[in-house]
């Protein structure tokens, strides 16, 4: 069983268990849901799977929201923004790494845009109002972030932030920062050339998670 297939059953199982917690004890979400409105500007349809990179707060939350949204294919939780010789949860645990929870969601753009995917992220997955914590989370690693992995990527993402700041539909300011991730796809196509025997083409996000605390 691959990593990914190991830690979306962790995912699952933990799922499970918040919400039988909630059947005995309700507590109220952490973050509310915003309506707000879809993006002015989006990516079109295209032929096969995109993918999407978004951090907000614990990645099991947001992994979650997407696990259950037409169109999408898979939702993995990992670590985003550091290196990955850090990417463990321990390590990332202390803030010190760089890293972001992160989630990678791959999607068919014919069923669903990205512009969607990030209202959706906007909306319920988590409060993009929040500098570096979500909720009871707090630290560097549960910050609002969208790492892009195409020029279009970050002209939508930084149009539609610009437009919800304009709308004041939250009443404080966005603070969720684009990153550019393709500037590294370069050195995974040298790794892929000139190391062809130590090449994976299904990435490892999470080398080591730790969900027992």
């Amino acid at each position: 069983m691959s990593q990914f297939s190991r830690l979306s059953l962790c995912a699952a199982a933990i799922g499970a268990l918040a919400i039988a917690a909630f059947a005995v004890v309700p507590i109220r979400a952490a973050e509310e849901a915003v309506v707000i409105p879809a993006p002015a500007t989006d990516m079109a349809p295209s032929d096969g799977l995109q993918t999407a990179v978004v951090a907000g707060g614990c990645f099991w939350g947001v992994q979650g929201v997407f696990q259950h949204t037409a169109g999408v294919v898979n939702a993995v939780s990992g670590y985003a923004g550091g290196s990955p010789m850090t990417a463990t949860y321990e390590q990332v645990s202390t803030g010190t790494t760089g890293h972001a929870e992160s989630v990678q969601i791959k999607f068919d753009p014919k069923k669903i845009s990205y512009g969607k995917i990030l209202q959706i992220y906007f909306s319920v997955a988590h409060d993009p109002t929040q500098l570096n914590r979500q909720g009871p989370d707090s630290g560097t690693q549960y910050r609002s972030a969208i790492f892009t992995t195409s020029d279009e990527q970050k002209k939508v993402a930084e149009a539609y932030i610009a437009q919800l700041n304009a709308a004041k539909v939250y009443g404080k300011p966005i603070v969720t920062k684009p990153y550019i991730a393709y500037n590294d796809l370069p050195k995974i196509e040298n790794l892929k050339k000139l190391f062809a025997a130590n090449y994976i083409e299904k990435p490892t996000l999470v080398k080591s998670v730790n969900v027992s605390n």
